[in-house]
């Protein structure tokens, strides 16, 4: 009997191949995708492409091993002029996206939403070098344009699928590692290419409808694949009224009290990811520039 997706939470789940050099991970995303997607009314081409990055994010994170913030973006001149997803070390997402309502046809794809557009990929450690690529968007396809960064990057060969719907999110990764188990190049090379050709048969209907299990079993019933635990992920904004008064401080105390006078009395911070609004009267910049913190200074203010 078929396993289904039905009640699934946020999670990846890594697996390995025991007797070749090729590993794996799945993502799920239903709630966080959920919570991107209600701060903002996206279009159905717009929501699903922004599920295929926040997957794609998802997957990249559990590739690495750091302690920090991954960051997916593609920019273009069409119809979505910016996608951007980011990723914590602790798998906490947060997405948006930037798009021409009035260009967005049903059934668009990425080549229509982002014609000659561009992919970057930003590795922020809080400790350590910051990492940046960028490629650009050439292929039918998001997993097809990572795959294709993977490939040009010199890095080890990575596969990507990718699959969202505006319910669901889900992505596939397949990743060679470096020799142990097989050594010699062209038997390395005939493996990986069997193992991507099977995924390959993967459908959309498959890896958004099935569980983890049930997608390994459907692929590869005849190779000896481990699958590990889950790993929980979820949607959090990193925004603060902290943080939004540290912008403030940035500009210094003169132009902040000018700001409050020119937007009518007070200063409206918006996060453009959830939506939250963090707002600062007179009172509130003459107390963070004297140090008093970014807390307003009355209990009854609101």
């Amino acid at each position: 009997m078929t396993a289904v997706l039905t009640a699934m939470s946020d999670f990846s789940q890594r697996f390995l191949f025991d007797d070749t050099d090729v590993r794996g991970e799945l993502v799920a995303l239903r709630d966080s995708y959920q919570h991107v997607l209600a701060k903002h009314s996206y279009p159905a081409p717009v929501a699903e492409l922004l599920g295929e990055m926040l997957a794609a994010a998802a997957l990249l994170v559990g590739t690495l091993k750091f302690d920090g913030l991954l960051v997916l973006q593609a920019r273009s001149e069409g119809p979505v002029p910016l996608l951007m997803v980011e990723c914590s070390s602790e798998r906490e997402v947060r997405a948006i996206a930037r798009y021409d309502a009035e260009q967005v046809q049903p059934g668009d794809g990425l080549n229509q939403l982002m014609p000659e557009g561009t992919l970057m990929l930003t590795v922020d450690p809080r400790q350590g070098q910051r990492y940046q690529g960028i490629v650009a968007l050439e292929g039918a396809n998001l997993a097809e344009c990572l795959s294709g960064y993977f490939a040009n990057s010199e890095q080890l060969p990575t596969r990507f699928w990718l699959q969202a719907d505006g319910r669901v999110a889900r992505g596939m990764l397949l990743q060679a590692l470096p020799a142990d188990r097989l050594k010699d190049p062209e038997e390395r090379a005939a493996n990986w290419q069997h193992l991507t050709t099977l995924a390959d048969s993967l459908t959309a209907e498959e890896l958004l409808g099935l569980d983890n299990s049930t997608v390994l079993h459907r692929l590869y019933h005849q190779e000896q694949v481990r699958l590990f635990d889950e790993q929980p992920l979820v949607f959090r904004c990193s925004c603060s009224r902290e943080r939004s008064a540290s912008a403030l401080v940035s500009l210094g105390e003169e132009d902040a009290q000018q700001l409050v006078v020119e937007q009518g009395g007070s200063i409206s911070i918006d996060c453009q990811f959830c939506n939250q609004k963090y707002l600062f009267d007179a009172a509130d910049i003459a107390q963070l520039f004297a140090g008093g913190g970014s807390e307003p200074p009355a209990q009854t203010k609101h």
